[in-house]
């Protein structure tokens, strides 16, 4: 690990704590990485929107991959370097689905301006839906009578019970309706046992955003370091050539990757403490 020249870690049960804040460790072990010019970057389920609630401008983060790999975001220029939506025509397919199947559900406005939505609550009462909607009040719209949008949408977000059979066949008979899209898994940031069904354009993912980076920063994906803990990290933890696993991730995941201590035990300090 003595060549690394990015690291990557995600937000929420990996470099935060549970209640959102950073720890000293955690704080200091970011600021040595940038004395030693290793490029950190964030990469994240949240919307940009969302990582500035818990990410204040002056902790170092070089770069955000932000709405897990949709839009990629320079910090200290404060500028957009990237994004990638699903096509008008395959979300209006989507949403078209979503209603016959009568599922509680939300759809996102194109990045970067994705932290607006469209809402439609479906017959089946789902306590997870409510809190979600309102965490999201103020930037919700009921979807339109007619599930048009006429517009490109950046992701969807269907959430369902904890119930694994019914996740697999949703997930077979939502990316059957095109290759356009893919479906990533996600524990419920809430702990409350749901899980959050995402729906993307098929090249979406944190892995692809720090390939975008690497691209862009002339460095080889060998000098790369990646922390996650849950279901939408495998892309990112897949692709860097270095790669831990929070001891709070779930269990099924942890046979694949070297583990760290919890996002309360300073996770990300742990990871990195060799590179320092």
């Amino acid at each position: 690990m003595e060549n690394i020249r990015l690291v990557a870690t995600d937000l929420d049960g990996t470099f935060l704590r549970d209640n959102k804040s950073i720890s000293r460790s955690n704080l200091e072990a970011l600021l040595a990485l940038g004395r030693k010019d290793i490029v950190r970057v964030a990469a994240t389920g949240r919307n940009l929107k969302k990582v500035h609630e818990v990410i204040p401008d002056e902790i170092p983060f070089d770069y955000f991959i932000y709405s897990s790999g949709a839009g990629v975001y320079h910090a200290s220029e404060k500028r957009h370097l990237y994004t990638c939506n699903i096509p008008e025509e395959t979300a209006t397919r989507l949403i078209r689905y979503f209603l016959r199947e009568d599922v509680n559900f939300h759809a996102f406005m194109a990045a970067p301006e994705n932290h607006h939505l469209w809402y439609h609550r479906g017959s089946e009462p789902c306590e997870e839906f409510e809190r979600y909607f309102e965490f999201h009040r103020s930037f919700a719209f009921p979807l339109p009578p007619s599930g048009e949008v006429g517009s490109d949408l950046c992701q969807f977000l269907v959430v369902i019970p904890n119930d694994e059979t019914r996740f697999l066949a949703m997930k077979q008979k939502v990316e059957a309706i095109s290759p356009a899209i893919r479906v990533i898994r996600s524990s419920s940031p809430l702990n409350t046992g749901y899980i959050w069904m995402e729906i993307f354009h098929h090249t979406v993912s944190k892995g692809n955003g720090v390939l975008f980076l690497c691209n862009l920063l002339g460095i080889d994906p060998a000098h790369t370091l990646g922390i996650g803990n849950d279901y939408n990290d495998i892309d990112l933890l897949e692709f860097t050539e270095h790669s831990f696993l929070t001891d709070n991730a779930p269990e099924s995941l942890k046979a694949g990757f070297r583990l760290v201590p919890t996002n309360e035990e300073d996770a990300f300090a742990h990871a990195v403490a060799p590179l320092l």
